[in-house]
Protein backbone atom coordinates (compact mmCIF):
# COMPACT_ATOMS: atom_id res chain seq x y z
CA UNK A 1 0.00 0.00 0.00
CA UNK A 2 1.43 3.44 -0.96
CA UNK A 3 2.42 5.97 1.70
CA UNK A 4 0.61 9.07 1.53
CA UNK A 5 1.72 12.62 1.70
CA UNK A 6 -0.09 15.85 1.46
CA UNK A 7 3.05 17.42 -0.65
CA UNK A 8 5.82 15.69 -2.28
CA UNK A 9 9.00 18.11 -2.93
CA UNK A 10 11.14 16.07 -5.28
CA UNK A 11 14.99 17.19 -4.48
CA UNK A 12 16.70 18.05 -1.95
CA UNK A 13 19.01 20.47 -3.19
CA UNK A 14 18.51 24.73 -2.20
CA UNK A 15 15.02 24.47 -4.06
CA UNK A 16 13.52 21.85 -2.29
CA UNK A 17 14.99 23.30 0.97
CA UNK A 18 13.62 26.25 0.25
CA UNK A 19 10.10 25.16 -0.46
CA UNK A 20 10.07 23.26 2.90
CA UNK A 21 11.15 25.99 5.09
CA UNK A 22 7.92 28.08 3.35
CA UNK A 23 5.72 25.10 3.29
CA UNK A 24 6.25 24.32 6.75
CA UNK A 25 5.99 28.21 8.24
CA UNK A 26 2.18 27.86 6.47
CA UNK A 27 1.88 24.60 8.39
CA UNK A 28 1.55 22.52 4.90
CA UNK A 29 2.77 18.40 5.78
CA UNK A 30 5.22 17.41 3.08
CA UNK A 31 8.30 15.14 2.23
CA UNK A 32 11.43 16.26 0.74
CA UNK A 33 12.76 13.17 -1.09
CA UNK A 34 16.70 13.34 -2.55
CA UNK A 35 18.25 10.65 -4.62
CA UNK A 36 21.39 11.50 -3.04
CA UNK A 37 22.60 13.34 -0.43
CA UNK A 38 21.70 17.16 0.32
CA UNK A 39 23.33 19.37 -2.40
CA UNK A 40 24.86 16.48 -4.05
CA UNK A 41 25.85 18.35 -7.50
CA UNK A 42 27.70 20.84 -5.30
CA UNK A 43 29.69 17.56 -3.87
CA UNK A 44 30.32 15.54 -6.84
CA UNK A 45 29.84 17.39 -10.10
CA UNK A 46 31.93 20.40 -9.39
CA UNK A 47 36.08 20.86 -9.70
CA UNK A 48 37.91 20.77 -6.78
CA UNK A 49 38.73 24.65 -6.41
CA UNK A 50 35.21 26.02 -7.07
CA UNK A 51 34.17 28.89 -5.47
CA UNK A 52 30.59 30.84 -5.61
CA UNK A 53 30.87 33.13 -8.04
CA UNK A 54 28.97 35.78 -5.80
CA UNK A 55 29.86 36.86 -2.44
CA UNK A 56 28.64 35.37 1.25
CA UNK A 57 26.42 38.23 1.79
CA UNK A 58 24.63 37.82 -1.30
CA UNK A 59 24.21 34.07 -2.23
CA UNK A 60 22.24 32.49 0.72
CA UNK A 61 18.96 32.39 1.74
CA UNK A 62 17.49 35.19 3.85
CA UNK A 63 17.28 33.62 7.07
CA UNK A 64 20.92 31.80 7.26
CA UNK A 65 24.15 33.60 6.66
CA UNK A 66 27.73 32.48 6.12
CA UNK A 67 28.52 33.13 9.82
CA UNK A 68 32.05 32.12 9.83
CA UNK A 69 33.72 33.84 6.50
CA UNK A 70 33.79 37.59 5.40
CA UNK A 71 30.69 38.58 3.87
CA UNK A 72 32.39 40.09 0.77
CA UNK A 73 34.15 36.36 -0.17
CA UNK A 74 33.37 33.63 -2.31
CA UNK A 75 32.47 30.49 -0.11
CA UNK A 76 33.89 27.09 -1.63
CA UNK A 77 32.16 24.45 -2.45
CA UNK A 78 32.47 22.56 0.63
CA UNK A 79 31.25 25.35 2.64
CA UNK A 80 28.11 25.55 0.48
CA UNK A 81 27.43 21.75 1.15
CA UNK A 82 27.75 22.54 4.61
CA UNK A 83 25.61 25.58 4.92
CA UNK A 84 22.85 23.58 3.27
CA UNK A 85 23.07 20.65 5.52
CA UNK A 86 23.20 23.32 8.32
CA UNK A 87 20.01 25.07 7.32
CA UNK A 88 18.17 21.44 6.73
CA UNK A 89 18.94 20.56 10.26
CA UNK A 90 17.97 23.84 10.92
CA UNK A 91 14.33 23.79 9.75
CA UNK A 92 14.31 20.29 10.90
CA UNK A 93 13.18 19.51 6.81
CA UNK A 94 11.54 16.41 6.46
CA UNK A 95 14.16 14.82 4.41
CA UNK A 96 14.66 11.28 2.82
CA UNK A 97 18.16 11.22 1.50
CA UNK A 98 18.98 7.99 -0.92
CA UNK A 99 15.28 8.09 -2.39
CA UNK A 100 15.52 8.82 -6.20
CA UNK A 101 11.91 9.09 -7.98
CA UNK A 102 12.05 6.56 -11.05
CA UNK A 103 8.22 7.05 -11.93
CA UNK A 104 5.41 9.93 -11.50
CA UNK A 105 2.18 9.27 -12.27
CA UNK A 106 -1.33 10.21 -12.24
CA UNK A 107 -3.56 9.06 -9.01
CA UNK A 108 -6.49 7.66 -10.16
CA UNK A 109 -9.42 10.19 -8.42
CA UNK A 110 -6.47 12.75 -8.30
CA UNK A 111 -2.84 13.43 -7.10
CA UNK A 112 0.23 11.69 -8.11
CA UNK A 113 1.76 8.05 -7.56
CA UNK A 114 5.87 8.44 -7.39
CA UNK A 115 7.40 5.55 -7.75
CA UNK A 116 10.75 4.62 -5.49
CA UNK A 117 12.89 1.43 -4.62
CA UNK A 118 11.95 2.10 -1.67
CA UNK A 119 7.97 2.22 -2.34
CA UNK A 120 5.27 4.12 -4.12
CA UNK A 121 4.58 7.59 -2.06
CA UNK A 122 1.08 9.44 -2.93
CA UNK A 123 1.23 12.85 -2.94
CA UNK A 124 -1.90 15.40 -3.63
CA UNK A 125 0.56 17.84 -4.89
CA UNK A 126 4.31 17.73 -6.39
CA UNK A 127 7.25 20.12 -6.32
CA UNK A 128 9.77 18.67 -8.78
CA UNK A 129 12.71 20.96 -7.23
CA UNK A 130 15.68 18.42 -9.41
CA UNK A 131 17.56 21.82 -10.87
CA UNK A 132 18.54 22.65 -14.43
CA UNK A 133 22.08 20.28 -14.30
CA UNK A 134 20.46 17.11 -14.86
CA UNK A 135 21.95 15.80 -18.21
CA UNK A 136 25.85 16.74 -18.99
CA UNK A 137 25.92 17.79 -23.07
CA UNK A 138 28.98 16.99 -24.68
CA UNK A 139 28.28 17.62 -28.53
CA UNK A 140 28.95 14.17 -30.52
CA UNK A 141 31.23 16.03 -32.49
CA UNK A 142 34.77 14.17 -31.73
CA UNK A 143 34.65 10.37 -32.32
CA UNK A 144 35.86 7.84 -29.37
CA UNK A 145 38.35 6.71 -31.97
CA UNK A 146 39.92 9.92 -32.27
CA UNK A 147 41.96 8.87 -29.07
CA UNK A 148 41.47 12.09 -26.44
CA UNK A 149 40.12 12.19 -23.27
CA UNK A 150 37.28 13.89 -23.56
CA UNK A 151 35.00 14.78 -20.35
CA UNK A 152 32.44 17.21 -19.34
CA UNK A 153 33.15 19.98 -16.80
CA UNK A 154 30.84 18.08 -14.56
CA UNK A 155 33.47 15.39 -14.09
CA UNK A 156 36.15 17.61 -14.26
CA UNK A 157 38.21 17.94 -11.22
CA UNK A 158 41.34 19.31 -11.63
CA UNK A 159 44.57 19.43 -13.77
CA UNK A 160 46.09 16.19 -12.29
CA UNK A 161 43.02 14.36 -13.47
CA UNK A 162 43.97 15.17 -17.21
CA UNK A 163 47.41 13.14 -19.21
CA UNK A 164 49.72 14.95 -19.85
CA UNK A 165 49.65 17.59 -23.08
CA UNK A 166 47.79 20.55 -24.01
CA UNK A 167 43.51 20.44 -23.03
CA UNK A 168 41.17 22.36 -25.09
CA UNK A 169 38.59 23.29 -23.41
CA UNK A 170 34.94 24.05 -25.36
CA UNK A 171 33.04 27.26 -24.06
CA UNK A 172 33.60 30.27 -22.10
CA UNK A 173 30.92 30.71 -19.68
CA UNK A 174 31.82 30.88 -15.95
CA UNK A 175 32.90 27.04 -15.27
CA UNK A 176 34.79 26.94 -18.63
CA UNK A 177 37.15 30.44 -18.39
CA UNK A 178 37.74 29.31 -15.13
CA UNK A 179 38.78 25.83 -15.88
CA UNK A 180 40.98 27.26 -18.38
CA UNK A 181 42.22 29.63 -16.51
CA UNK A 182 42.89 26.95 -13.76
CA UNK A 183 44.76 24.75 -16.50
CA UNK A 184 47.12 27.56 -17.25
CA UNK A 185 48.22 28.38 -14.35
CA UNK A 186 48.95 24.83 -13.51
CA UNK A 187 51.29 25.38 -16.68
CA UNK A 188 49.32 23.16 -19.69
CA UNK A 189 49.15 25.01 -22.97
CA UNK A 190 45.26 25.47 -23.56
CA UNK A 191 42.74 26.52 -26.11
CA UNK A 192 39.96 28.06 -25.47
CA UNK A 193 36.66 27.91 -27.56
CA UNK A 194 34.88 31.36 -26.87
CA UNK A 195 31.16 31.30 -28.08
CA UNK A 196 28.37 34.33 -27.40
CA UNK A 197 28.75 35.11 -23.79
CA UNK A 198 27.82 38.13 -21.12
CA UNK A 199 31.04 39.47 -19.32
CA UNK A 200 29.71 41.66 -16.46
CA UNK A 201 32.19 42.92 -14.13
CA UNK A 202 33.46 41.38 -10.73
CA UNK A 203 33.32 44.53 -9.36
CA UNK A 204 32.38 48.66 -9.95
CA UNK A 205 33.02 51.74 -8.24
CA UNK A 206 33.13 49.35 -4.64
CA UNK A 207 30.38 47.42 -5.64
CA UNK A 208 29.98 44.24 -6.54
CA UNK A 209 27.98 43.48 -9.97
CA UNK A 210 25.46 41.31 -8.09
CA UNK A 211 24.81 44.47 -6.11
CA UNK A 212 24.61 46.35 -9.17
CA UNK A 213 21.87 43.83 -10.67
CA UNK A 214 19.90 44.28 -7.80
CA UNK A 215 20.25 48.07 -7.83
CA UNK A 216 19.09 48.12 -11.16
CA UNK A 217 16.62 45.70 -11.44
CA UNK A 218 17.92 43.38 -13.65
CA UNK A 219 17.51 40.85 -11.31
CA UNK A 220 13.74 41.15 -11.73
CA UNK A 221 13.83 40.55 -15.40
CA UNK A 222 11.18 38.81 -16.39
CA UNK A 223 12.33 37.28 -19.89
CA UNK A 224 15.45 37.35 -21.61
CA UNK A 225 16.48 39.10 -24.00
CA UNK A 226 15.14 37.76 -27.78
CA UNK A 227 18.09 35.81 -29.33
CA UNK A 228 19.70 35.68 -26.12
CA UNK A 229 18.73 32.10 -24.87
CA UNK A 230 22.00 30.57 -25.17
CA UNK A 231 24.25 33.34 -23.98
CA UNK A 232 26.30 32.28 -21.44
CA UNK A 233 27.52 34.50 -18.12
CA UNK A 234 31.42 34.87 -18.08
CA UNK A 235 32.09 36.01 -14.22
CA UNK A 236 34.37 34.14 -11.42
CA UNK A 237 34.19 34.08 -8.07
CA UNK A 238 38.31 32.57 -7.82
CA UNK A 239 41.00 34.12 -5.80
CA UNK A 240 38.81 36.83 -4.37
CA UNK A 241 36.93 37.25 -7.84
CA UNK A 242 37.80 39.08 -10.68
CA UNK A 243 36.10 40.38 -13.63
CA UNK A 244 36.41 37.52 -16.33
CA UNK A 245 38.80 39.11 -18.92
CA UNK A 246 39.90 37.09 -22.35
CA UNK A 247 42.57 39.46 -23.50
CA UNK A 248 44.17 38.82 -19.96
CA UNK A 249 43.54 35.07 -20.66
CA UNK A 250 45.26 35.52 -24.00
CA UNK A 251 48.12 37.47 -22.82
CA UNK A 252 48.66 34.73 -20.16
CA UNK A 253 48.78 32.14 -22.62
CA UNK A 254 45.74 30.83 -23.42
CA UNK A 255 45.24 30.40 -26.93
CA UNK A 256 41.41 32.05 -27.53
CA UNK A 257 39.72 30.18 -30.67
CA UNK A 258 36.02 30.85 -32.31
CA UNK A 259 32.86 29.06 -31.60
CA UNK A 260 34.10 25.11 -32.00
CA UNK A 261 31.50 24.30 -34.66
CA UNK A 262 33.52 21.11 -36.50
CA UNK A 263 35.70 18.32 -36.22
CA UNK A 264 37.72 16.42 -39.24
CA UNK A 265 40.81 14.11 -40.45
CA UNK A 266 41.79 15.13 -36.65
CA UNK A 267 41.21 18.63 -36.26
CA UNK A 268 39.02 20.84 -35.20
CA UNK A 269 37.43 23.54 -36.64
CA UNK A 270 36.28 26.91 -35.51
CA UNK A 271 33.67 29.67 -37.06
CA UNK A 272 35.31 32.91 -37.38
CA UNK A 273 33.40 34.89 -35.20
CA UNK A 274 35.93 34.79 -32.38
CA UNK A 275 36.22 38.51 -32.20
CA UNK A 276 32.75 39.62 -32.78
CA UNK A 277 32.12 37.59 -29.54
CA UNK A 278 34.93 39.31 -28.09
CA UNK A 279 33.30 42.45 -28.98
CA UNK A 280 29.78 41.62 -28.15
CA UNK A 281 31.49 40.83 -24.36
CA UNK A 282 32.64 43.99 -24.09
CA UNK A 283 29.55 45.47 -24.60
CA UNK A 284 27.77 44.09 -22.36
CA UNK A 285 30.72 44.91 -19.87
CA UNK A 286 30.19 48.15 -20.59
CA UNK A 287 26.17 48.69 -20.88
CA UNK A 288 26.52 47.10 -16.83
CA UNK A 289 29.48 50.11 -16.22
CA UNK A 290 26.92 53.20 -18.14
CA UNK A 291 23.99 52.23 -16.26
CA UNK A 292 25.90 52.04 -12.80
CA UNK A 293 27.33 55.92 -13.82
CA UNK A 294 23.49 56.84 -14.56
CA UNK A 295 22.20 55.65 -11.41
CA UNK A 296 24.77 56.97 -9.58
CA UNK A 297 24.65 60.49 -11.18
CA UNK A 298 21.05 60.36 -10.58
CA UNK A 299 20.57 59.52 -7.18
CA UNK A 300 23.74 61.48 -5.82
CA UNK A 301 25.43 58.54 -4.35
CA UNK A 302 29.08 59.06 -2.87
CA UNK A 303 30.67 56.04 -5.00
CA UNK A 304 33.91 56.39 -6.43
CA UNK A 305 34.09 56.90 -10.18
CA UNK A 306 36.75 53.93 -11.67
CA UNK A 307 37.43 55.37 -15.53
CA UNK A 308 40.14 52.58 -15.62
CA UNK A 309 37.59 49.90 -15.31
CA UNK A 310 36.55 51.17 -19.47
CA UNK A 311 40.54 50.45 -20.91
CA UNK A 312 40.43 47.75 -22.14
CA UNK A 313 44.04 46.24 -24.10
CA UNK A 314 44.90 45.27 -27.25
CA UNK A 315 43.41 42.76 -29.21
CA UNK A 316 45.76 39.85 -29.05
CA UNK A 317 47.12 37.80 -32.26
CA UNK A 318 45.29 35.10 -31.62
CA UNK A 319 41.84 37.83 -31.63
CA UNK A 320 43.32 39.62 -34.54
CA UNK A 321 44.72 36.23 -36.30
CA UNK A 322 42.43 33.48 -35.16
CA UNK A 323 43.05 29.78 -35.98
CA UNK A 324 40.19 28.85 -37.77
CA UNK A 325 41.23 24.79 -37.69
CA UNK A 326 43.37 23.11 -34.87
CA UNK A 327 45.18 19.73 -35.66
CA UNK A 328 45.16 18.52 -32.13
CA UNK A 329 47.80 15.80 -32.37
CA UNK A 330 50.18 18.36 -34.10
CA UNK A 331 48.89 20.82 -31.44
CA UNK A 332 49.54 18.14 -28.46
CA UNK A 333 46.21 18.46 -27.35
CA UNK A 334 45.63 15.10 -25.34
CA UNK A 335 42.13 16.24 -23.75
CA UNK A 336 39.00 18.29 -24.07
CA UNK A 337 37.17 19.40 -21.83
CA UNK A 338 33.15 20.32 -22.77
CA UNK A 339 31.92 23.20 -20.44
CA UNK A 340 29.12 22.88 -22.94
CA UNK A 341 25.89 22.93 -20.49
CA UNK A 342 23.39 20.74 -19.38
CA UNK A 343 20.16 19.87 -20.56
CA UNK A 344 16.84 19.04 -18.35
CA UNK A 345 15.98 15.38 -18.05
CA UNK A 346 12.57 14.35 -17.14
CA UNK A 347 11.86 11.26 -18.62
CA UNK A 348 11.02 9.98 -14.97
CA UNK A 349 7.67 11.89 -15.18
CA UNK A 350 5.15 10.36 -16.70
CA UNK A 351 2.68 12.89 -17.21
CA UNK A 352 1.82 15.30 -19.85
CA UNK A 353 3.28 17.91 -18.14
CA UNK A 354 6.11 18.98 -20.90
CA UNK A 355 6.18 21.05 -23.61
CA UNK A 356 7.27 19.97 -27.44
CA UNK A 357 11.04 20.63 -26.45
CA UNK A 358 10.73 18.64 -23.51
CA UNK A 359 10.46 21.58 -20.95
CA UNK A 360 8.22 22.55 -18.12
CA UNK A 361 4.74 23.91 -19.87
CA UNK A 362 4.53 26.26 -16.98
CA UNK A 363 3.23 29.59 -15.99
CA UNK A 364 5.48 30.94 -12.87
CA UNK A 365 6.32 27.20 -11.74
CA UNK A 366 2.82 26.73 -11.83
CA UNK A 367 1.94 23.45 -14.75
CA UNK A 368 -0.52 24.44 -16.82
CA UNK A 369 -1.09 20.93 -18.22
CA UNK A 370 -1.63 18.82 -14.74
CA UNK A 371 -3.20 20.13 -11.84
CA UNK A 372 -1.51 20.48 -8.53
CA UNK A 373 2.07 20.22 -10.00
CA UNK A 374 4.86 22.56 -9.93
CA UNK A 375 8.35 23.91 -10.82
CA UNK A 376 11.05 25.21 -8.58
CA UNK A 377 14.64 26.65 -9.39
CA UNK A 378 14.55 26.29 -13.14
CA UNK A 379 16.72 29.52 -14.75
CA UNK A 380 13.93 32.32 -15.69
CA UNK A 381 11.29 30.67 -13.75
CA UNK A 382 9.68 33.45 -13.14
CA UNK A 383 13.05 36.39 -13.29
CA UNK A 384 16.56 36.14 -13.91
CA UNK A 385 16.91 35.50 -10.26
CA UNK A 386 15.35 32.23 -10.21
CA UNK A 387 18.33 29.53 -10.62
CA UNK A 388 19.92 31.07 -7.73
CA UNK A 389 20.32 30.62 -4.23
CA UNK A 390 17.99 33.90 -3.08
CA UNK A 391 16.06 33.46 -5.64
CA UNK A 392 14.99 29.89 -5.49
CA UNK A 393 13.79 31.11 -1.73
CA UNK A 394 11.68 33.74 -3.31
CA UNK A 395 9.69 31.46 -6.31
CA UNK A 396 9.29 29.32 -3.39
CA UNK A 397 7.77 31.75 -1.24
CA UNK A 398 5.09 32.69 -3.74
CA UNK A 399 4.63 28.69 -4.25
CA UNK A 400 4.38 28.00 -1.43
CA UNK A 401 1.58 30.13 -0.90
CA UNK A 402 -0.52 29.34 -3.75
CA UNK A 403 0.02 25.17 -2.49
CA UNK A 404 -1.43 26.03 1.02
CA UNK A 405 -4.40 28.30 -0.56
CA UNK A 406 -4.83 24.93 -2.48
CA UNK A 407 -5.01 22.86 0.27
CA UNK A 408 -7.21 25.12 2.14
CA UNK A 409 -4.12 26.18 5.14
CA UNK A 410 -4.00 29.62 4.47
CA UNK A 411 -6.99 30.81 6.74
CA UNK A 412 -6.10 27.93 9.27
CA UNK A 413 -2.47 29.22 9.99
CA UNK A 414 -2.99 32.86 9.98
CA UNK A 415 -5.59 32.32 13.01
Amino acid sequence: MAERVETLIIGGGQAGLAMSAHLARLGVPHLVVERHRIAERWRTERWDSLVANGPAWHDRFPEQTFDDIPPDSFPAKDRIVRYFEDFAARIAAPLRCGVEVTALRARDGGGFLAETPQGVIGADTVVCATGPFQKPLIPALVPETAGIMQIHSAAYRNPAQLPDGAVMVVGAGSSGAQIADELNRAGRKVFLSVGPHDRPPRAYRGKDFVWWLGTLGKWDARARTPGTEHVTIAVSGAHGGHTVDFRRLAGQGITLVGRTDGFDAGALSFAGDLAANIAAGDRNYLSVLDEADAYVAAHGLDLPAEPAARDFGPDPDCVSNPLRRLDLAAAGVTSIVWATGYALDYGWMKLDALDASGRPAHANGISTRVEGLYFLGLPWLTRRSSAFIWGAWRDAEDLAAIIAARSGRTRAVAE
